[in-house]
């Protein structure tokens, strides 16, 4: 029968973890497993009535009357045979080495499992529980308590006699309890009592919510959280009582001690056991429901929940339905809970069965993670913890992750991952190349591919290429642009590109990639051929950049057709590697190109170099005469004005065969034939304004008596010479010779100018003089202030005239000095006599170097 129930139940992976919300997304905080091995064999022929925990072991009690000592493994350690029937509970002290039990039968037995000490007592009504001191195995403390109709209190004598004292009785039969260090907590029919083993006082009552139910179906689950924390459990209630002293002020007769309910709420299920997990509980709920089809009550698989209390209601954090063997026949009295307070461990035991319920470690998040196939968290999961994982690697994560994309058709994601996951694993990363090369997903790898640590077979790179040769010529280019020329064959690629240029030669994306190809080959040549075809912009960088010129000398005028101003600046920049007269000599015969884009003042190879140095192409300055006047005439006179190698008699013909007016004015008056420049601009150009502006830069008076004959009968140019002429000429030898009767246009206005003008001269020149006065005071005034400083004389200084002291050594004797403005300095005696003229006396030394005479400043007398 056992058989059938194991197949008909499964196995715990398959039930256990079920839950009533088998879709939900909530990861389960508790994993169960079922203990085995010793316990599978026991149950088989058995079944389990009590258990009770320790660090170390298990000790399992069963309805034959057996006490087995298990392993946590579930393996058989030790068999006790202590009754013929029911063992209803065994306590362990907190050492383990000392263990008691009770049975139905009326069998009690306290005994060392590692001695022989041992207490055997029967009594004459069934014993439904006992507890061991927790610290049984001292002397001290040798004392437990059993209960059945009354609460008893053994306690060995100091004559190794066992004496009894009664507790409590005469409220029905004692189900439950637990003694955690100094107080002892048990339930009756009544409610809950707690006992103070020190004081010998029973300090509280806590009385049952519903007494409708059967204490012996519905039994009371006591659980000390910590020595003064204990959680009471009982029917659908839950109660979280704290043991508090009392203050000495409210001693009077009652106990020291009180207890105060912290948290009381209610459940929705039939409680069968209670631990703690942090400030949390651990409750195990036995669950009763109604069938939809025959409308009658049955056994539902237990729960066990977790939930958070709150001081009047709870917060339920996770809940589980647990798939034990035989639930449809167990009542909520057949099912136990247990926990082992080191390790967090908690196990159900029920008739038939015994699951093993501990917290979930990281490897179980992400096993969890996994199933859901959430492989990105269980991945970042595994990083973050990499140190406490046992059962994961890292690797083999994200190698299903990437499988997981590859599957669902996320193929650029899964490439991208292969960076991180892959990392430097050049095997990996082959394998992984193949595997996208299978489903036809190359391009979708290859932006990822490492180019440098590590750096994959060449066959793997080539392999790449080839597929995007075959259908992406773009994408080609940009894989040879971006990844270095040593990852593959160079050859192998260059020979395949030519084989695609053979049956589409003009294909400019292959060419210029061919061309790159040459470049990482060193073929400069070849590669610099295919840039000029493709008038490319990177020609003039591959010539710079590997110094080609020596390659490019006949090929200038290709550069100039392709880009004038980059080839300019180029052949300027280095004029040492391609001279001057050679770059002439090849545009000799394309002359347009030496000035086609002139327009543009940087694109002139000729005129740059004449910006940047006027001398070095003197000997063609004759030719850029006939280039400027044909191709950029705005550029011919700023180049005459600034040349001074060019022959102003062949500029002059050219100038003037094209009848350029300005040109012309300009080459006549640099050439001195100013008075033929006037005539003309008068002539040709009818400018008076020019004409002036002409006479002013020459200031020659024959050019203004020119221009003042020739504008005599033109009364708009009379206006003009009105208006401008009267800083440099006077204006009265004009209106002298003004006709009468000549309408002059604006005349009144050009006199009230002349006169304005005359006015402001007169104002300049005054005010000139005042600022000359006005400085030459200041400065007489400062001159006189330095002058009337004293200067200090002293026994380093020496006479200029007899090169001795200019102080005497005996400073009583008399002595005369002269000290002149300019610092020089002479004894009196030493300077020649004054003229019988003039009696001022100057520095001999400053008047023979012309440096104006300095008169005496100081003459010392003593």
């Amino acid at each position: 029968m056992a058989e059938a129930e194991e197949q008909e139940t499964g196995s715990l992976e398959e039930s256990t973890d079920e839950s009533e919300e088998e879709e939900s997304e909530e990861e389960p905080k508790l994993k169960y497993e079922r203990l085995s091995n010793g316990v599978t064999e026991i149950l088989q022929k058995d079944a389990a009535s009590c258990m009770t925990v320790h660090d170390k072991f298990l000790a399992l009690g069963t309805h034959y009357g057996k006490v087995y000592l298990l392993d946590v493994q579930g393996n058989i350690t030790q068999k006790f045979d202590v009754s013929p029937v029911k063992i209803n509970q065994i306590s362990l002290d907190e050492s383990g080495e000392h263990m008691g039990v009770c049975s139905e039968d009326g069998k009690v037995q306290v005994f060392g499992l590692y001695s022989g000490e041992e207490f055997h007592e029967t009594f004459d009504c069934p014993i439904k529980i006992i507890a061991v001191h927790p610290h049984f195995v001292r002397s001290s403390c040798k004392q437990f308590v059993t209960g059945g109709k009354k609460l008893l209190l053994f306690e060995r004598s100091w004559m190794n006699r066992w004496k009894s004292a009664v507790l409590h009785e005469g409220e029905g039969n004692i189900r439950s309890v637990k003694w955690r260090g100094h107080l002892i907590a048990w339930a009756n029919n009544m409610g809950v009592k707690i006992f103070d083993i020190i004081s010998k006082q029973r300090i509280t009552n806590v009385p049952r919510d519903d007494i409708s139910l059967r204490p012996d179906m519905y039994p009371c689950s006591l659980c000390w959280k910590d020595n003064v924390t204990l959680i009471i459990g009982w029917g659908t209630s839950v109660k979280v009582c704290s043991v508090k002293e009392r203050h000495a002020s409210e001693m009077r007769d009652l106990p020291s001690r009180y207890v105060e309910i912290v948290s009381q709420f209610e459940t929705e299920f039939y409680i069968s056991g209670l631990a703690p997990l942090c400030d949390q509980l651990v409750v195990l709920s036995y669950v009763k429901e109604i069938s939809e089809k025959t409308e009658r009550e049955y056994c539902a698989r237990p729960r066990l929940d977790i939930i958070q209390p709150l001081s009047e209601t709870c917060e339920e954090i996770s809940s589980d339905a647990l798939t034990v063997r035989g639930f449809q026949e167990n009542e909520c009295r057949d099912y136990h809970l247990e926990y082992s307070e080191g390790e967090s461990l908690f196990y159900i035991v029920s008739p038939r069965d015994v699951v093993v319920a501990k917290e979930r470690d990281q490897d179980d998040h992400i096993d969890w993670l996994l199933e859901k196939k959430k492989y990105e968290e269980a991945l970042m999961a595994a990083e973050i913890s990499q140190k406490n994982i046992k059962r994961h690697k890292i690797l083999d994560i994200g190698l299903a992750y990437i499988n997981h994309l590859v599957e669902r058709g996320d193929y650029d994601i899964a490439a991208r991952k292969c960076q991180k996951i892959l990392g430097k694993n050049a095997a990996l990363w082959e394998y992984e190349v193949y595997k996208f090369k299978e489903i036809g997903q190359l391009k979708a790898i290859s932006p990822y591919l490492p180019r440098g640590d590590p750096v994959l077979k060449p066959l793997i790179y080539e392999m790449i290429l080839h597929e995007f040769l075959e259908s992406d010529y773009e994408g080609f280019a940009t894989l040879i642009r971006e990844w270095p020329g040593d990852l593959y064959n160079n050859s192998v690629i260059v020979q395949a590109v030519r084989d695609h240029l053979k049956k589409d030669s003009q294909n400019k994306t292959l060419l210029k990639t061919l061309a790159e190809l040459y470049t990482y080959d060193k073929n400069y040549g070849n590669a610099l051929e295919i840039y000029l075809t493709l008038r490319h912009k990177d020609v003039f960088q591959l010539i710079h950049k590997h110094n080609l010129f020596s390659s490019i000398k006949d090929k200038i005028v290709l550069l100039m057709d392709f880009d004038s101003e980059k080839a300019v600046d180029m052949l300027l920049d280095n004029e040492d590697k391609i001279s001057i007269k050679k770059v002439v000599e090849e545009l000799e015969d394309r002359p347009e190109l030496q000035h086609v884009l002139t327009f543009f003042q940087t694109a002139k190879y000729l005129h740059k170099l004449f910006k940047r140095d006027h001398h070095k192409g003197q000997r063609y300055h004759e030719k850029q005469i006939s280039l400027y006047a044909e191709y950029d005439r705005p550029n011919l006179l700023p180049f005459l004005r600034d040349s001074t190698h060019c022959p102003l008699e062949k500029a002059l013909e050219i100038c003037q065969q094209r009848n350029f007016v300005e040109e012309t004015v300009y080459l006549l008056s640099r050439m001195g034939n100013s008075r033929s420049a006037l005539k003309m601009i008068m002539e040709e150009l009818h400018d008076v304004d020019k004409a002036i502006e002409f006479a002013k830069e020459q200031d020659d008076g024959e050019l203004w008596e020119d221009l003042i004959l020739y504008s005599i009968d033109k009364p708009p140019f009379i206006t003009g010479l009105l208006n401008n002429i009267g800083t440099h000429v006077d204006p009265i030898l004009l209106i002298h010779r003004i006709k009468e009767g000549m309408e002059i246009p604006n005349l009144r206005d050009s006199l009230v100018k002349i006169l304005q003008d005359y006015n402001l001269q007169i104002l300049l020149r005054e005010g000139c003089k005042k600022i000359l006065v006005a400085d030459s005071l200041s400065l007489l005034k400062k001159m006189h202030r330095t002058q009337m400083k004293g200067v200090l004389v002293d026994e380093e200084n020496i006479c200029e005239s007899c090169l001795s002291p200019i102080l005497p050594s005996d400073a009583a004797k008399p002595f005369s000095v002269v000290v002149f403005h300019c610092r020089h300095m002479f004894h009196k005696e030493c300077l020649p006599m004054p003229s019988m003229n003039s009696a001022a006396q100057f520095c001999n030394i400053c008047s023979a170097k012309n440096r104006g005479p300095g008169s005496a400043i100081l003459e010392m007398k003593k």
